[in-house]
């Protein structure tokens, strides 16, 4: 009997047309390091009473169907977890490229997907279908590997032996690195950068209607949140006196490689707490700033996001 390892582990993603029902192709081959991905469905303990001590049957509760994938940030594929976080972008270019795809914060709507996971050698294929993006967050630093996490909300799970996404696009993995990062503070290099964390959430409310299945009727987005935590060595006071007076700065964390690829998300206006400066011993004094951003006026956005790559679109 063959064992499942995640080592043969497929994921292929297409967009729905309508929310809860996976298209019948048009899927891709995604790249991913892992996923928890999946839908449970816990059971009840009767409450009843005068049957003895030995309890009676549990009942089903509601289906619940969400979890995390961690992905590489990457030219090409990365694009549909940025259009599922942001919607679809604005694409300019002209074959055979390179195109640029921009993408907005601020849209009232969302895509939804349809997301299969198979383990062939069971064979076990999940097709999880009205799948949106809750969360997309990611690490600067200096070294190791370059991976986001998707953060995501499902309607439901169908496990079937075949697959329902037929023979998936394949894409180049063209993979960015830590190495290829940079960090700009109202346009100027920023340094003295340990590390860098972004989180951009779509604090997704989940519409849990009554249903004779038990899955949700959907997962409307609400008020957006853009918010990182930055350690940097402590050389100037830049950023102390930028806390202090209250004002906002655009910082943009990009990404580039020589073959002409690029990733930039740039925040347009960003706050800064007041941080503790802390000497805790002969090393190097070092300082954190748990920063939000906010919707800048001039523009009428949060972020934009720029992926420079030979995708037509997404």
């Amino acid at each position: 009997m063959a064992r499942a390892q995640g080592a043969r582990a497929l994921m292929a993603l297409a967009f729905e047309t309508t929310y809860g029902t996976p298209p019948a192709s048009g899927f891709t081959r995604m790249p991913f390091a892992s996923t928890s991905l999946g839908a449970e469905q816990p059971l009840l303990n009767s409450e009843l009473l005068g049957y003895g001590r030995d309890p009676l049957a549990p009942i089903k509760d509601a289906v619940t169907a969400d979890g995390d994938v961690v992905v590489p940030i990457d030219a090409e594929a990365f694009g549909f977890w940025l259009k599922a976080a942001f919607g679809a972008p604005t694409t300019t270019g002209s074959s055979p490229g390179p195109y640029t795809h921009t993408f907005q914060s601020g849209s009232w709507t969302l895509p939804s997907m349809a997301i299969e996971t198979a383990m062939p050698e069971v064979p076990r294929y999940a097709m999880y279908s009205g799948v949106v993006l809750d969360q997309l967050s990611w690490q600067m630093q200096r070294s190791g590997l370059l991976t986001a996490t998707a953060r995501l909300v499902a309607q439901g799970e169908t496990v079937a032996t075949t697959s329902g996404a037929g023979t998936p696009a394949e894409l180049d993995l063209i993979r960015f690195g830590h190495f290829n990062g940079s960090i700009k503070r109202n346009g100027t290099a920023l340094g003295n950068v340990i590390s860098t964390e972004i989180t951009y959430a779509n604090n997704l409310d989940r519409i849990e209607t009554i249903r004779a299945d038990g899955m949700i009727d959907g997962a409307d987005p609400s008020i957006a949140a853009l918010t990182g935590r930055t350690e940097v060595r402590f050389a100037d006071s830049t950023l102390v006196s930028q806390a202090i007076s209250g004002t906002p700065c655009e910082l943009e964390f990009a990404y580039g490689l020589t073959s002409g690829q690029s990733f930039t998300f740039t925040v347009h206006a960003v706050y800064l707490p007041r941080p503790r400066i802390e000497i805790s011993g002969p090393q190097g004094v070092q300082a954190s700033f748990d920063w939000q951003a906010a919707r800048d006026a001039t523009l009428g956005r949060m972020c934009t996001v720029t992926l420079v790559n030979d995708v037509e679109n997404y």
